[in-house]
């Protein structure tokens, strides 16, 4: 058992981007995450697997619909959603319907656009880094609008609506939780300030989350925000080793698999026995993470077991 000080209560999801999996074994999956006690589960926004282009793949959209009407308690969302690919009007007409018919168990996940190739592929402009910040401004703006109330009007230079109306609005109030992924100084985070419920740390942005987190309170205060208003969720690698035996294992197998820089591991993946996952969770809720969007290093039943009776019991 771990001996660090508990502070205040944590949520964990899991992240199963819906790749090479049939179905029966997405389904099997997201029942297993929702008995297992996890609070949420969060699927991948590609219409093909990135760098996987031969594996079959699911749409997000249609798959969190799935889920969430096959789920009773399970909350749903994505990690994260690429603004490019959806008319932010009719994403907010999708995330209220969804809400609605899901009793409020939606979570709005929102980036800029991730994959260059992906957008050439479908024929999408793509743009340079500012180009899709501004283009991810517009689209928060309506999608908070209509989010909140029942008539949007809104001009941009890339998106304009006018007298939109959208009912019925979402169950949750004022909204649906929206988070904003990414690590940006310059574009993201003034956006998560302006917008965003929660802020997420992507696996590439855990070596320095720390100084993306102060640079992004200095953008609150800058509009006069509370930065306790947004909380902190990072998405992390967890591998998870039953005792100090298969521990030299279970951590080779999980840098075969997400050994490269962009997934984190090494600067800030969940690597051991439950103790060690347990204090690593804690130490990071210390410094004032709220959530944790797990990825098992494996789609082994028994690395969600091991978390949900040796981890989650440990937790606040």
């Amino acid at each position: 058992m771990s001996t660090a000080v508990k502070p205040a209560a944590v949520e964990v999801g899991i992240f199963v981007p819906q790749v090479a999996m049939d179905r029966n074994t997405l389904l099997a999956r997201a029942e297993l995450v929702e008995r297992s006690g996890f609070q949420s589960l969060w699927l991948y926004d590609h219409l093909y697997s990135p760098g996987q282009p031969d594996r079959d793949s699911f749409e997000a959209w249609t798959t969190a619909t799935y889920l969430l009407a096959r789920t009773g308690r399970l909350r749903v969302g994505h990690l994260v959603l690429d603004n490019n690919l959806r008319h932010p009007a009719l994403l907010a007409k999708m995330a209220s319907t969804l809400d609605v018919l899901s009793e409020g168990r939606v979570e709005i996940g929102i980036g800029s656009g991730s994959v260059g190739e992906e957008h050439d592929r479908i024929g999408l402009e793509w743009g340079t880094a500012p180009v899709r910040g501004r283009r991810l401004e517009e689209a928060l703006e309506i999608l908070t609008r209509m989010l909140e109330g029942p008539v949007t009007t809104y001009s941009g230079t890339h998106y304009r609506v006018h007298d939109l109306p959208n009912l019925p609005g979402p169950v949750q109030r004022p909204r649906p939780p929206i988070h904003v992924g990414g690590i940006g100084a310059r574009f993201t985070l003034p956006l998560v300030a302006r917008f965003a419920d929660g802020w997420n740390v992507p696996t590439y942005g855990l070596a320095n989350w720390r100084e993306s987190r102060r640079r992004l309170d200095e953008a609150c205060v800058a509009i006069g925000r509370d930065p306790s208003t947004i909380g902190t969720s990072v998405q992390a690698v967890v591998a998870i080793a039953g005792d100090d035996r298969a521990l030299a294992s279970v951590r080779a197998e999980a840098t075969r698999r997400y050994g490269a820089v962009g997934w984190g591991l090494e600067a800030g993946g969940l690597v051991g026995t439950p103790p060690m996952i347990v204090d690593r969770i804690l130490e990071l809720v210390g410094s004032g993470v709220s959530r944790f969007v797990l990825l098992p290093h494996d789609r082994d039943d028994r690395s969600l077991g091991l978390l949900a009776d040796t981890v989650l019991p440990e937790l606040p």
